[in-house]
């Protein structure tokens, strides 16, 4: 079943959250940037604040799109150790690699959030979300980076996800949601009929928007 964009999809998703709803310790956080649009969607029906986690794919040189690993705040860093090894990858071309996405992770970071400080994770009940799962690896080193900050729980979710990469999450998180498995998968973008990419100003306008949101919740709270 195609989503029509990444909005429906969160809204889709968002559904098979609802146990989440109007919890105090919920947290969602996007991964930019094709998640944050998913993401949106999610903390809205939830009536949860929004925030991003900085990941960044370490992609192979000449065929980005293959990851050999990611990157995370605080400096974490996973590598696909098999695309490593049959590649015959060194060190030194995946650090050049690694300091290059760690400049981009910086700069997206203060665009992002405009001088806001990131949100407290600790000891919240977190809600990760993307627009979909191929490889997992930028989800997997953002669970990592998390799991360091002591939260509550982590919860992974996407609209979209190969089988075997979905199955293999059930010991990377508390708990993974992935609301579709098609097989044969071949790729996210697939099962969507608009896959653009995601742009640094549509992330800073829907993180702008959610923050509205936020304090407008909390002054009709008090």
């Amino acid at each position: 079943m195609l989503y029509r964009n990444r909005t429906e999809a969160g809204q889709r998703l968002a559904q098979k959250l609802k146990d989440y709803a109007n919890r105090p310790d919920v947290l969602v956080l996007g991964l930019p940037r094709g998640g944050v649009p998913v993401a949106f969607e999610v903390a809205k029906l939830l009536n949860a604040p929004l925030d991003v986690f900085l990941v960044r794919k370490l992609g192979v040189p000449g065929h980005e799109e293959l990851a050999m690993g990611a990157i995370a705040s605080g400096g974490i860093r996973i590598l696909n150790e098999e695309v490593v090894k049959d590649l015959h990858l060194s060190y030194k071309v995946i650090d050049k690699v690694t300091k290059s996405e760690q400049e981009e992770m910086k700069r997206r970071e203060g665009a992002y959030r405009d001088n806001r400080s990131p949100l407290d994770l600790s000891n919240r009940t977190i809600i990760l979300v993307d627009d979909g799962l191929a490889t997992g690896a930028t989800m997997r080193v953002a669970a990592v980076a998390i799991r360091q900050q002591q939260p509550k729980q982590i919860i992974a979710a996407v609209p979209v996800s190969a089988p075997e990469i979905c199955n293999e999450f059930r010991v990377e998180v508390d708990e993974i949601i992935c609301a579709q498995t098609p097989k044969p998968f071949v790729a996210v973008g697939v099962w969507y009929e608009k896959f653009s990419q995601t742009t640094d100003a549509q992330v800073q306008d829907l993180l702008k928007r959610a923050a509205e949101r936020e304090v407008i919740a909390l002054r009709s709270a008090s």
